[in-house]
């Protein structure tokens, strides 16, 4: 993964990431259409094992954009004034995992079953349950960028 270059003063650091990725629940996944034109839409995500994972309708744009042309942006962010703006915005190419779409629970050793297990807790009370209209995506940042802003205010002090 390349290493973020710009703006270290304000960057999380690696546990940062971490704990911010494996909390947030909505992210925003950029993908680009036959015409060349972005696509931006939300969607929920889970941090598993350093990719990103996401559960997308297989047919959706999304989805249509991704199979064409895998590589995307994905930015997950917070904070309501200036100074509390952070996030991390990932790019790399998204990888279509397992059964499309997916109609049953991943067994034990799959490599999506960590994925579903963190969907399940992270979004559907403990349990996730397979709706035959989504599939998986995986996305290993090849780039890494973050930004905090409240730090801004602690440095120098």
């Amino acid at each position: 993964m390349r290493e973020q270059r710009r703006g270290k003063a304000i960057a999380m650091a690696a546990e940062e990431i971490e704990d911010y990725l494996t909390h947030e629940r909505t992210c925003r996944v950029a993908t680009v259409g036959a015409n060349g034109e972005p696509h931006v839409k939300p969607l929920w995500f889970v941090w598993v094992d350093g990719a990103l994972w996401l559960n997308s309708i297989v047919k959706s744009q999304r989805w249509t954009d991704v199979i064409r042309s895998p590589k995307v942006a994905i930015v997950i962010d917070g904070g309501e004034e200036f100074m509390e703006l952070h996030g991390v915005e990932i790019i790399g190419t998204a990888e279509v995992v397992g059964d499309t779409p997916r109609t049953k629970l991943a067994p034990e050793g799959d490599p999506a079953r960590p994925a579903e297990d963190a969907f399940g807790a992270k979004y559907a009370g403990g349990q996730f349950i397979p709706d035959g209209r989504h599939a998986w995506l995986r996305v290993v940042p090849e780039k890494m960028t973050s930004w905090d802003f409240r730090k801004i205010n602690t440095m120098g002090a």
